[in-house]
C-alpha cells in the first residue's frame, strides 16, 4: 500500500497496518449508501406513473378500423379481438388489462379493415 512520504505510514499491528477494519468499514458503508440510493431513485421515478389518475373498471374499448365498440368487458373484449386476428385469447386479455390499467391504446394486429386496437374507455 502506498502512502505519500509526508503522512508516513501508520504503526505496525500484529495484523498489518492499523486502520484496515476501518477502511473496510467505510466500503462496506459507502456500498450500502449507495445501494439504498440507487433502490430509492429507481422506485422513486416510478412514482409520477402511480399517481396518474386511470379509472380501472374492467372495461376497455375495442376499434376495429373506424368502427369502435365502446364500454366492453375485458374477456368480451379479448374474444373479439382474439377471433377477428385469428390469435389466442389469453394473451390478448393480459394486453385488456394492461390497458385499463395504464390507459394506454395498444394494437392487437392488423387486418384488411385497419388495425384492432384495444383503448381505455
Amino acid at each position: 500500500m502506498f502512502y505519500p512520504p509526508d503522512l508516513g505510514t501508520p504503526p505496525r499491528t500484529p495484523n498489518g497496518y492499523q486502520g484496515r477494519g476501518e477502511v473496510r468499514a467505510i466500503i462496506r458503508t459507502k456500498r450500502i449508501l449507495l445501494t439504498v440510493v440507487s433502490t430509492g431513485l429507481l422506485f422513486g421515478s416510478a412514482m409520477p406513473v402511480a399517481n396518474a389518475q386511470v379509472t380501472q373498471d374492467g372495461l376497455v374499448n375495442v376499434n376495429v378500423g373506424d368502427v369502435t365498440i365502446e364500454d366492453v368487458n375485458i374477456g368480451v373484449a379479448a374474444q373479439v379481438a382474439a377471433n377477428i386476428c385469428g390469435g389466442k385469447v389469453g394473451p390478448v386479455a393480459v394486453l385488456g388489462r394492461a390497458v385499463d390499467r395504464s390507459g394506454d391504446t395498444r394494437t392487437v394486429c392488423t387486418t384488411d379493415q385497419g388495425p384492432i386496437t384495444l383503448s381505455q374507455n
